[in-house]
């Protein structure tokens, strides 16, 4: 399969994403989740008219008398015509009130003065009038919006206690091999597993909910197992992709009774990966072994059905020009890290799919078509973790 044609079939796979939750703003539940349902205004804002500064409220042309002081949460009784009360910043403006002088602006004793223009000043002068942000029934922000703090601070001002959300996707990792070592250094035949502390993080940051990592052994029963019986909505596995004689992936998602979405797709590197769906609506992303290879197979197929299921919009490309010519296989879109600069971006070495230099150092994935792109041709990039 092509990959622009992958990565829209796995998209189109996470239309069934889990039922959207009305979680709580006190302790922040629905940070990191995305809106359900439109954010709607339950109020003006403000709710009434408020002094914008420090001074007094005033009613009328000066010169006032001041009657008093009103702070921010008091009731406001009426204000007569010529009169002042000394108010906060945020407090409600008395009925009546037509400006504010600010403290810096007034003087006089008993009597109060603009000391520049003593006989008036513009009505509403800093004063926030009622529904100034927004009016009751206003729309404020569209279903897909990732709740971050300002969304949850502009959620509460506008009189909600709750956020209807998209559930975060659950995700199980499984690393295939027995080559594979959690720690120390590597040793003959035996290599450290860098897909499990590279993904976990990555995936989180996709907005999935990661429920674990776990090592699986070269062993058709064991990952057939796994399979079945992982409680997560996607697994993902890293590994046994291809037909080599460990690689049992296939076999076992056979036995799970799974339907190819995905089987290869015509991308350099990482072109052995797979999405399937098993027959309770779960998914499987297979990433090929290599490390540079799993992170094409992440943009490709897990991070646009985790984006999906978890209800985030897909949002318009990002490109920049190729600052030099950037060469690309005859027949596969290759993805190739690549560094910003002011003249476009540059692709960087150690690019192999076995190779994380080259990532570690690289602002984005460069998409490069079948062919290759010009010096000066616009290329899409892809966020790398």
């Amino acid at each position: 399969m092509s990959w622009p044609r992958a990565r829209d079939a796995a998209r189109r796979a996470g239309h069934r994403s889990p039922a959207p939750a009305a979680l709580h703003l006190e302790l922040a539940e629905a940070y990191g989740h995305v809106l359900a349902e439109p954010l709607t205004a339950l109020t003006d804002l403000p709710a009434f008219d408020t002094a914008a500064m420090d001074g007094w409220a005033v009613a009328g042309p000066g010169p006032w008398r001041p009657t008093g002081r009103l702070l921010a949460g008091e009731p406001a009784a009426p204000l007569a015509d010529g009169a002042a009360v000394e108010i906060a910043t945020g407090a409600q403006l008395p009925p009546g009130a037509t400006a504010v002088l600010r403290r810096e602006h007034g003087r006089g004793d008993g009597v109060l003065l603009h000391e520049r223009t003593p006989g008036a000043l513009t009505p509403g002068q800093d004063v926030r009038p009622r529904g100034q942000e927004c009016h009751r029934g206003d729309q404020l922000l569209a279903v897909g919006t990732p709740v971050g703090p300002s969304v949850l601070g502009l959620a509460a001002a506008s009189g909600h206690d709750r956020l209807a959300v998209h559930r975060r996707p659950t995700v199980e990792l499984l690393v295939l091999g027995d080559e594979l070592l959690d720690q120390g250094l590597p040793q003959p035949g035996r290599v450290r597993d860098a897909l499990g502390p590279l993904l976990l993080p990555w995936l989180r940051a996709a907005g999935a909910e990661v429920l674990g990592r776990r090592p699986v052994r070269d062993d058709f029963g064991l990952l057939r197992d796994a399979v079945r019986h992982s409680p997560a909505d996607v697994v993902v596995t890293t590994g046994g992709t291809a037909a080599g004689p460990v690689d049992f992936l296939h076999q076992a998602l056979t036995a799970a009774g799974a339907r190819l979405l995905v089987d290869g797709v015509a991308v350099r590197p990482g072109h052995p990966m797979v999405l399937a769906e098993l027959p309770d609506g779960r998914h499987l992303v297979g990433l090929p072994g290599n490390p540079l290879a799993a992170v094409a197979g992440a943009v490709t197929l897990a991070l646009p059905l985790l984006h999906r299921l978890g209800g985030r919009a897909a949002g318009a490309p990002r490109t920049l020009p190729a600052a030099t010519d950037l060469p690309g296989h005859p027949h596969d879109t290759r993805l190739v890290p690549v560094r910003r600069t002011e003249h476009g971006v540059l692709p960087l070495a150690f690019d192999g799919p076995a190779m994380l230099r080259g990532l570690v150092l690289a602002d984005a994935l460069a998409v490069v078509a079948p062919g290759g792109v010009r010096a000066g041709a616009v290329v899409e990039l892809l966020p790398v973790p």
